[in-house]
């Protein structure tokens, strides 16, 4: 019987009372406000529009290497906080960090960096002249508030911005203090991290620690970081403590005989040098950051060094080489870490498993919280929702014994059919009545064996009777289309089965080289495009008045010449165009360190569970609250597609999108899905919004773009300015689809990670309980018949690294799912709760697994985990933000609801986010030129070093935190269009 756990614990910390007080006394450097004419006129001269800011973040990351100990703030000019805001800040117990001699030293490295031209070098001399008649005043004793707060007008914890800062450092410098923490088979000794005014919080991290591996020795570390957060309509901030592992790149090629380094990516390199780098600068005891990247030639220093200042600066000693470091890595990082390559998926496999489990993150956090001040206590355990049961009405249901399993597998199909029935039947109104819904599919396939593998994976999840008429020989497939048909009593299955052509499934034609500009890749697709669409429409399928569903084959991203040569969004695209969805699946491979043929049957079977989850088939699940909620209650998610300008077409934008659930009580588990059409300002057919989502794609359809104006580029608007009026379209765009579910009781999902910059009211500081703003006008009462649920996922660290509390004190503390709520709180006044769901099936780690020592396991044997991947399900805050208790609203009743939204009946595992949200978040697929969602084998290790960005992939089940993976380091660049510091 499994073990019942009543309450769980989050590794998160807040003030001891609400007046709680620390104030600590800094060294502090103001930005000389006096010098910004003059270096804006170097900054701006010969160029045809003037800078508006200056410019210091190549600066600022030259501080992070050559000056880690001090903390590098962005520049105070928008900063609104109690005292005066400065760029530089040091602890005034420390030693100097910056003497006067290497700080002036590299200010001129900046302004000759500023404009290294010829003809500027005399502008340049002018303004270091000035440096040298007005230098910068060091602020010997200034005081700031580490704890204290004041509230905004919804009660929530306001922070001073420099607290998010100064405070998490004043605490990760507490925990150095602390003894080496003992795991048993050894200590571990930490060190800080920099931080510029781009990082999160503080960070501190340990030796390199070996492990033995198939393949020789790896090296990796366990990381602190101490983040600063907010929770809606709670007084007091909160401190969030999380552990991962950080593993070193060391692996050599054998051709190439240095590491290797994804081509366009750049790589974060922790350093630790012997001595000071700058003269007269003290030696710090944190790490140096730096970063290297592929350049013309070879690879080297981003820049030539950090912040490409090198060749200005006069080092005490030789920067490290970077041929060097990427010949021997391991050398570097066994001489006392003097330099550490951080290690990204993208360079390959690792023999260190990713991730600590939940028993070994508790153990961590007692004793980092030996370190607390008597300002801060831990928060206090949450205990389970006083409600109904946290699972649907209509849960999952996984019984024991084959018999047992083979029956449940029955139900799971038959319900699929009626569901697919619903789907299909509710997408066309010109259907007859009593006509028999037709499931038209096609399946676009390259080898035989996945051909034969996908259509078997069809019958079973359908469970579809016979074999729908196929050929008695392979080679029926090859000369032209193959139908297979089967009449089920609720449903026609119609599959066509098509080679895809090379020409279609190759690499896209680009010119030779590595490099593509943004007109070929374009061309490129829109060509691929066209070929596509006019390959489908050839094809004489039965017409049907409703879109059809595509299960392509094609190779792994990886498997294409480069990311550009990804035919994969121009496939989607085209297909698209002949009103066809798509879902890939790869080719099955066997090659070294890589075999996807021995999981081909799962990997079609979940392409095709996928696909029909394009057309709008899921099985809801039924909430078991009754009358605690709204008769008749519909969900509204909302999501904001972001295209980034670094993406591989380099277009950048913003696409608001918003899908409809609402659950029909007539048939069981099912739901219409439907999804906002902004053009015709009406609802559509989930499908329907899919395809019609393709026109903000932005490739052409059949013309080839123009190619860029060779003259002076136009001024691009600035970036706050394109901000604000990104946020004005968005919320206009967000009330005209509030308008159009007036009547019918609706709850408004947002996740808070991906829709609160855009609409601002999301955010904590600007949150009222039971308002409503969606522009510039105040805020006014919620709608009858409107709620709103904001759900926040631990992306960021927003949310904490949690386990459940054993009963027994000398067992491991483990994952319990339910939903979760503060003791302390009054039924029916708190808004915020916290969701957990259990383990994916897929990962067997032990709760007690151990990455740093050996442990014996359940069975007396001894046993060493370090090579394992764990993971751990994501704290999932869900905040009720709007009601209507006065009318009977219960939030914990509408938190529950949203709790069994993530337990989608017909899915082996939880979602990360509620279903209408996963819905919403995946329409991007349509609208981003990524590389689509290939199925990767479902192998722990591979699970598990998934990116967890839920923007990029939002919908993904059962996601783990993102203090689970391998992440470079940020040293702050300007995306596009963005401010400079």
């Amino acid at each position: 019987m499994a073990l019942r756990y009543d309450s769980v614990r989050t590794a998160s910390w807040l003030p001891a009372t609400p007046d709680a007080s620390h104030i600590a006394r800094y060294r502090a450097l103001p930005f000389p406000e006096q010098w910004r004419d003059a270096l804006l006129d170097l900054c701006s001269a010969g160029r045809e529009k003037r800078w508006e800011t200056v410019p210091t973040w190549r600066m600022d990351q030259a501080l992070q290497t050559f000056a880690p100990d001090l903390l590098v703030r962005p520049r105070p000019s928008q900063y609104r906080g109690e005292g005066p805001d400065f760029w530089l800040y040091a602890p005034h117990s420390s030693a100097d960090p910056l003497p006067d001699p290497a700080f002036q030293g590299l200010l001129g490295a900046w302004l000759h960096d500023l404009r290294p031209e010829l003809e500027h070098r005399s502008r340049v001399a002018e303004v270091r002249a000035l440096f040298r008649e007005e230098p910068p005043q060091w602020q010997q004793d200034v005081e700031v508030e580490l704890l204290k707060c004041p509230t905004t007008a919804g009660k929530t914890a306001a922070p001073d911005s420099r607290q998010f800062q100064l405070t998490t450092d004043w605490l990760a410098r507490r925990i150095l203090s602390l003894e080496p923490y003992d795991f048993g088979a050894g200590r571990l000794r930490f060190r800080a991290m920099p931080r510029g005014p781009q990082d999160q919080g503080a960070e501190l991290v340990s030796q390199a620690l070996p492990h033995e591996g198939a393949r020789g020795t790896e090296w990796y570390s366990v990381v602190l970081n101490i983040t600063l957060h907010t929770v809606p309509f709670e007084p007091l901030p909160r401190f969030h403590f999380h552990t991962h592992i950080r593993r070193y790149a060391t692996r050599i090629g054998a051709k190439t005989g240095r590491l290797h380094l994804p081509f366009g990516r750049r790589t974060t390199v922790m350093l630790r040098p012997r001595v000071p780098w700058l003269p007269g600068a003290p030696l710090s005891d944190r790490f140096a950051v730096a970063r290297l990247a592929w350049f013309q030639g070879g690879y080297d220093w981003v820049g030539g060094g950090p912040a490409g200042m090198l060749r200005n600066i006069s080092l005490t000693a030789p920067f490290p080489d970077a041929q060097a470091l990427l010949a021997a890595p391991a050398e570097w990082i066994q001489d006392d870490m003097r330099a550490a390559v951080v290690y990204s998926t993208a360079m390959g496999s690792h023999e260190v498993g990713a991730g600590l489990m939940s028993h070994q993150r508790s153990a961590l956090t007692e004793w980092a919280e030996e370190a607390l001040p008597e300002e801060l206590r831990p928060t206090a355990p949450l205990v389970r929702t006083r409600l109904a049961g946290s699972t649907p009405a209509n849960p999952r249901q996984d019984p024991s014994g084959a018999a047992k399993k083979a029956e449940a597998n029955l139900r799971r199909a038959e319900a699929r059919r009626k569901g697919a029935a619903f789907a299909l039947g509710d997408l066309s109104s010109e259907m007859d009545v009593g006509v028999t819904p037709v499931l038209e599919a096609r399946l676009l396939w390259q080898t035989p064996t996945m051909r034969d593998t996908a259509v078997a994976a069809l019958i079973a999840h359908l469970d579809l009777k016979g074999d729908g008429g196929a050929p008695d020989t392979s080679s029926a497939y090859e000369t032209s289309p193959v139908v297979l048909e089967w009449q089920m009593p609720e449903l026609v299955v119609r599959l066509r089965c098509l080679k895809l052509p090379r020409s279609l499934g190759g690499d896209l034609l680009l010119p030779e080289g590595s490099r593509h500009s943004r007109e070929a890749v374009t061309t490129a697709l829109a060509v691929r495009r066209t070929q596509t669409s006019e390959f489908v429409a050839s094809d004489q399928a039965s017409p049907v008045p409703v879109p059809t569903l595509a299960l392509v084959e094609i190779d792994r991203a990886k498997d294409f010449a480069s990311p550009a040569h990804d035919p994969k969004f121009a496939l989607r695209l085209g297909c698209a165009d002949a009103k066809v969805l798509t879902q890939f699946m790869a080719v099955p491979k066997k090659t070294k360190g890589y075999n996807s043929e021995k999981n081909a049957e799962f990997r079609a079977a979940k392409a095709w569970d996928d696909g029909l989850r394009q057309l709008g088939v899921r099985v809801h699940p039924e909430h078991n609250l009754g009358e605690q909620l709204p008769q008749g209650l519909r969900y509204l998610a909302t999501w904001m597609v972001r295209k980034n300008a670094r993406s591989r077409t380099r277009w950048a934008g913003h696409v608001p999108v918003a899908v409809l659930v609402t659950p029909q009580p007539s048939v069981e588990g099912a739901a219409r899905v439907q999804g906002w059409d902004e053009q015709a300002r009406a609802w559509v057919p989930y499908p329907v919004m899919l395809l019609k989502l393709t026109r903000r794609a932005e490739i052409p359809r059949h013309a080839v773009p123009a190619p860029r104006d060779t003259g002076e580029p136009a001024s691009l608007p600035s970036w706050w300015a394109d901000r604000a009026q990104q946020r004005r379209n968005a919320e206009e765009w967000l009330e005209k689809v509030l308008r159009s579910v007036r009547g019918t009781p609706t709850v408004l999902l947002a996740h808070g990670q991906n829709m609160r910059s855009h609409w601002t009211w999301l955010q904590d500081g600007n949150v009222v309980a039971d308002k409503f703003r969606g522009g510039h006008a105040p805020a006014r009462r919620l709608d009858p018949d409107l709620r709103i649920v904001r759900v926040r996922s631990a992306r960021g660290r927003e949310t904490a690294q949690w386990w459940g509390l054993n009963p027994d004190p000398n067992s491991a503390n483990g994952l319990p799912a339910h939903l979760w709520t503060d003791p302390s709180a009054t039924l029916g006044e708190t808004r915020v709760f916290w969701s957990t769901t259990p383990k994916a099936q897929t990962f067997k780690l032990s709760v007690a697994a151990d990455k740093l020592a050996p442990r014996v396991n359940t069975k007396g044997k001894l046993t060493i985990d370090t090579g394992e991947a764990a993971w751990n399900p994501g704290l999932v805050e869900v905040s009720v933000l709007g009601c209507h208790p006065q009318d009977g609203d219960v939030p914990e009743a509408l938190a529950l609801a949203v709790h069994q939204l993530r337990q989608a009946p017909d899915l082996p595992d939880a979602l990360s986010l509620p279903l209408p949200l996963h819905l919403a978040g995946l329409s991007q697929e349509y609208v981003l030129p990524t590389r689509a969602e290939e199925d990767s084998a479902p192998e722990t290790a591979q699970a598990a070093d998934a990116n967890p960005d839920v923007a990029a992939a939002p919908g993904l089940a059962h996601m783990p935190e993102q203090a689970e993976h391998d992440e470079q380091l940020s040293l702050f660049e300007p995306s596009a269009g963005a401010p400079a510091a």
